[in-house]
């Protein structure tokens, strides 16, 4: 029997494996994102698919702990500072967007002729969004950090905080529960507030002590499984306090934000976070009852469009009441417009205190579970809709009837360590970016950089380019750069071009479309770089520059005979090396490497 039952627990592991493994990779080179891919993968193998997995919701109260670490991580990059300023976002904007969708949800709930009762419980579990696809939505698109994002997780917290007194209130509904003690309320209320000043205590005064004795120990296992108890331990404190889990988690993540060990802590977590949260997803897939879905099609279905219609609208709505942009407000709306997992606690202890029979669970359940799954597609089809935001010219000059010996196109690193030298001559440079933030910020610094496309022939003439005596490509856009290279070389002959290189094969590509020079980006720095080894290595000054000489000749000569038959000519003068600990050489004039033993290798195209 205990064989036995290895065995399906081995099934059920290798199944989940090979769901994510297999469906993950192929939705998102459909473009259709990894949440929909574990959700279709989760749908296949559960048990109204294939049936390798009985019980979805034992592995969703695993799972949930993704959500937990997910939110730890999240606090690690909110100082306490931010999150206090975040103050009205939290309590302000997140209770009014709770408050309107629960009043109007409800009443969808009501018009398709459910009770009261169960018209509250159900639209509250769709009013708290899903803490879980949200953020990974938003972690994909790389909006987490910015202030749009940002409001998104303050409401998501308040949702958090929710779901205690929704409990309580689920409680009080019951129609065969004894009403509850006067005081179990304020115990309920006393834990809670000792819970969480048992995770600020703890946070405060004993984490980074903590922290530091592991790091002395050099124990990098041990730092990781105090990594791992931090983020359980405040979780499991909190649901003990009758609290979010989730919340205990972020908590503990915000006290430890400014500690010294935050990144080796992040980094650690992270493996196991975004397996858990892949899990949980797979395990919302499994939960969907295509029974239930075929036998109540006409409700489920109904629902779920009204619900997550009225919900988006609403949020819209409020967004836009409290003076959001119309395109961050419409973002916000579809991001957040379907129930989450927090329905799924709530229906369970609503079947439990009798306000809902099993049947209306199961349909609610199944509503939760199909507009989590719809939230993808509605998010890739708003990026497919909506124009492109325009860039904000507010405060920033467009190229326009410019003139100079030099146009600089393209004002980032490289280009401003090339304007440095022209403008010690006072050369007439006139500069031009793409970057609007960066321009903005030059500004600061008393630079005039004129907004401008390079790769427009329009720009280019507006900016100069039909008198300029030289014309100096710094962007980092390698495709950007053999553009502009050939509008250059074919309206302004008269100016000699000079390119900034993105590698070896694309210094060949330039000289074979006719620049007068061309550099590798990072050809000369590590040259440099190279030669300080050679003498921290004990080389005299004149030895070290004369090997650093001697590369350079032969990368020249191997970059001729690579223009002249391909780039696997010139092979011979790239130094190889077979590793073996020998004294250090003095150079040779015929260009020996330092080891004396050598191999001669086929470099890829990408090769400095």
């Amino acid at each position: 029997m205990a064989a036995e039952a290895s065995t399906q627990e081995l099934i059920t592991t290798v199944g989940l494996l090979g769901a994510a493994v297999v469906a993950v990779p192929i939705f998102r080179r459909l473009g259709l994102g990894s949440v929909l891919g574990y959700l279709a993968g989760g749908l296949a193998i559960g048990p109204f698919g294939l049936g390798w997995v009985s019980d979805p919701h034992s592995i969703l109260h695993v799972a949930e702990l993704g959500v937990v670490m997910f939110l730890f991580v999240i606090g690690l990059e909110m100082r306490p500072s931010h999150l206090w300023g975040l103050r009205r976002e939290i309590f302000g904007l997140g209770a009014l967007q709770v408050a309107a969708c629960t009043a109007l949800l409800t009443g969808v709930a009501l018009a398709f002729g459910l009770p009261p009762n169960v018209a509250f419980v159900g639209a509250m579990g769709f009013v708290l969004t899903s803490t879980a696809i949200v953020i990974q939505v938003l972690e994909e698109r790389g909006d987490i950090a910015l202030p749009g994002g940002r409001r998104i997780v303050s409401i998501l917290l308040f949702e958090d905080l929710l779901i205690v007194p929704l409990l309580a209130i689920v409680a009080a509904l019951s129609p065969t529960a004894a009403t509850p003690a006067s005081g179990s309320g304020w115990t309920g209320f006393a834990m809670g507030t000792g819970a969480l000043a048992a995770v600020v205590v703890v946070g405060v005064w004993l984490l980074n002590p903590l922290f530091r004795l592991l790091a002395a120990a050099k124990a990098r296992e041990v730092l990781t499984a105090a990594a791992l108890l931090v983020v359980l331990g405040s979780a499991l404190l909190m649901q003990l306090g009758g609290l979010s889990m989730a919340m205990g988690a972020f908590l503990a993540g915000v006290l430890l934000s400014r500690s010294a060990f935050r990144h080796q802590i992040e980094a650690d977590i992270e493996p196991f976070r975004g397996i858990l949260l892949g899990l949980f997803f797979l395990g919302v897939g499994m939960s969907l009852d295509l029974g239930v879905v075929a036998e109540n099609f006409a409700l489920i279905a109904g629902l779920v469009l009204a619900m997550m219609a009225v919900k988006a609208l609403t949020i819209y709505g409020v967004a836009r009441l409290l003076r959001s942009q119309p395109a961050e407000a419409l973002d916000r709306a579809i991001v957040m417009a379907q129930g989450g997992e927090f329905a799924f606690v709530l229906y369970a202890a609503a079947v439990a205190y009798g306000v809902l029979d099993p049947a209306t669970s199961a349909n609610f359940t199944a509503v939760v579970v199909l507009s989590m799954a719809l939230t993808p597609l509605l998010v890739i089809a708003l990026r497919r809709v909506t124009p492109k935001a325009t860039v904000s010219l507010e405060g920033v000059e467009a190229a326009d009837g410019l003139a100079g010996s030099v146009l600089l196109i393209g004002f980032g690193r490289f280009g401003q360590v090339v304007s440095q030298a022209l403008l010690a001559r006072d050369a007439d440079v006139a500069i031009i970016d793409a970057d609007v933030e960066m321009i903005r910020s030059a500004d600061e610094f008393g630079f005039k950089i004129y907004y401008g496309d390079g790769t427009r022939l329009d720009v280019l003439r507006a900016s100069g380019a039909h008198t300029a005596r030289v014309i100096a490509v710094c962007i980092d856009d390698r495709k950007a750069s053999n553009r502009i290279v050939e509008l250059v070389r074919s309206e302004f002959p008269q100016a000699r071009l000079l390119v900034r290189s993105f590698d070896r094969q694309h210094a060949l590509e330039l000289v074979q479309a006719g620049v007068d020079y061309q550099v590798r980006e990072t050809f000369e720095s590590a040259m440099e770089f190279g030669a300080a080894a050679l003498r921290e290595l004990g080389l005299p000054e004149a030895d070290a520059l004369e090997i650093s000489n001697e590369v350079r000749r032969r990368d020249a000569e191997r970059f001729e005979l690579e223009m002249a038959g391909g780039r696997n000519a010139g092979r011979d003068l790239v130094r190889g090396s077979t590793w073996k600990p020998t004294p250090l050489l003095s150079p040779r004039r015929e260009g020996k490497a330092l080891s004396p033993e050598t191999e001669n290798v086929t470099l890829p195209s990408s090769t400095p």
